[in-house]
C-alpha cells in the first residue's frame, strides 16, 4: 500500500510541475514576446550549454512536430526548421539567427543519435578471421605499435607482446566485437608515438616519484615493501578494449553529449569518439602511474575510480576533453 501511494504522489507530482511549467512558458512567452526556443537560443551561448536546452525543450514539446524534430534525418533538418519556425509563428526574415542557431543545434542532437547508431553497428560486429578486412585491420595494429619487429606468423605469442591474453587476438575481441580493434587502430596509427610510449611503459612500467606527505603516511615496514616494490604494469590491449567499453557506456548515457557538443560543430562523428578514446587511453594510462597499484588486480578499483572522475568533468556544460597530442588536431572548439 505504501509502495502504491508512494507512486501515486510521485505520478501527481509529476504532472503538478509540468501543469506548471506550461503555465510559466505561457507567461514568458506573453511577457517577453518569444517563445522558448527563442529565449535559450538568445540567451546561452553556443556549445553544450545551448543544444542540451534545445533538446530538452523539444523532447517535452506537446507538439509532435518539434518531438519528432531531433530524430529527423540530417538532409530534413532545413525543412524541419521552416516548420517550427512556421508553428511558432516566427518570422525568418526578421530574427535570421534563430533558424541558423536551430539548425546547428539540430545537427548536433541528430548527429549524437546516428553516431550511436554507427558505434553500436561496429560493436554488434564480430572479429571474423576469414574476413581479410579484419585480419587486415589486425595486421596493422602490429605494425602501427611494433614497426620494427617482424610478426612470425598470424597465430604467435608475440601478439602478448602488445597486450592480447592468448596467441589469437580474434578471442580478446568478443566483448567490443570491431569497436575495439578500430579504436586500437586509429590509437596506434594517428598517433603513433603516444601509443607506443604507452605501450612500452605498459610493459616496463616506472615508479612515479612519492612526496614527502605520503612517505609520512607509511610506517616503517610499510615504506621499506613500498620502496622495494617494482611498478605494476597492464596489457595494453586488453586495456584498450575496456577504456573502448568505458567510452561506449558513456556515449549511451548521454554523458559525451557535453563533449561532443562542445567540440563538434555539426555532427559529432566517429572520428571525434575514436578521438576522444585517444583522450581516454592517454589519460587512463597517467592516472594508473598516479594510483600507483599494488597489483594488476586493482585494475577495476582502478578503472571505476577514473570513470567517476571523467563523468564529474562531463557534468560541467562547458566541459571539452580536448586532448593536446596528435590524434586531436581535428577536434575544433566553439
Amino acid at each position: 500500500m505504501k509502495h502504491f501511494l508512494r507512486m501515486l504522489i510521485q505520478v501527481c507530482l509529476y504532472f503538478y510541475c509540468k501543469f506548471l511549467w506550461r503555465c510559466l512558458k505561457f507567461v514568458m512567452r506573453k511577457l517577453t514576446g518569444r517563445c522558448e526556443l527563442q529565449r535559450i537560443c538568445y540567451n546561452t551561448k553556443p556549445g553544450a550549454s545551448r543544444t542540451m536546452k534545445i533538446e530538452t525543450s523539444l523532447r517535452g514539446s506537446k507538439s509532435k512536430l518539434l518531438q519528432t524534430s531531433v530524430s529527423v534525418h540530417p538532409d530534413a533538418i532545413e525543412k524541419t526548421i521552416e516548420d517550427i519556425m512556421e508553428l511558432k509563428k516566427i518570422n525568418p526574415d526578421i530574427n535570421p539567427q534563430l533558424g541558423i542557431s536551430l539548425q546547428a543545434c539540430l545537427l548536433q542532437i541528430v548527429g549524437y543519435r546516428n553516431l550511436i547508431a554507427d558505434v553500436e553497428k561496429l560493436r554488434r560486429e564480430p572479429y571474423d578471421s576469414d574476413n581479410p578486412q579484419h585480419e587486415e585491420m589486425l595486421l596493422k595494429l602490429w605494425k602501427f605499435l611494433k614497426p620494427n619487429t617482424p610478426l612470425e606468423s598470424r597465430i604467435s605469442k608475440q601478439w602478448c607482446e602488445i597486450g592480447f591474453q592468448g596467441d589469437d587476438p580474434k578471442t580478446d575481441f568478443r566483448g567490443m566485437g570491431l569497436l575495439g580493434l578500430y579504436n586500437l587502430q586509429y590509437f596506434a596509427e594517428r598517433d603513433a608515438t603516444a601509443a607506443q610510449q604507452v605501450l612500452s611503459d605498459s610493459l616496463h612500467p616506472k615508479c612515479r616519484d612519492i612526496t614527502k606527505e605520503e612517505i609520512s603516511k607509511f610506517s616503517k615496514a610499510e615504506w621499506e615493501k613500498k620502496r622495494m616494490d617494482k611498478a605494476i604494469g597492464y596489457s595494453f590491449a586488453i586495456v584498450g578494449i575496456n577504456i573502448t567499453d568505458l567510452a561506449y557506456n558513456l556515449l549511451i548515457s548521454g554523458a559525451l553529449k557535453t563533449h561532443f557538443y562542445n567540440i563538434a560543430p555539426e555532427a559529432p562523428t566517429l572520428s571525434h569518439f575514436q578521438q576522444t578514446f585517444c583522450y581516454l587511453m592517454h589519460e587512463f594510462h597517467k592516472f594508473w602511474i598516479e594510483e600507483d597499484p599494488m597489483d594488476i588486480m586493482e585494475f577495476n578499483r582502478v578503472r571505476e575510480k577514473f570513470r567517476k572522475r571523467i563523468i564529474k568533468q562531463l557534468q560541467n556544460p562547458d566541459m571539452a576533453l580536448c586532448p593536446h597530442f596528435a590524434a586531436s588536431e581535428g577536434l575544433i572548439n566553439m
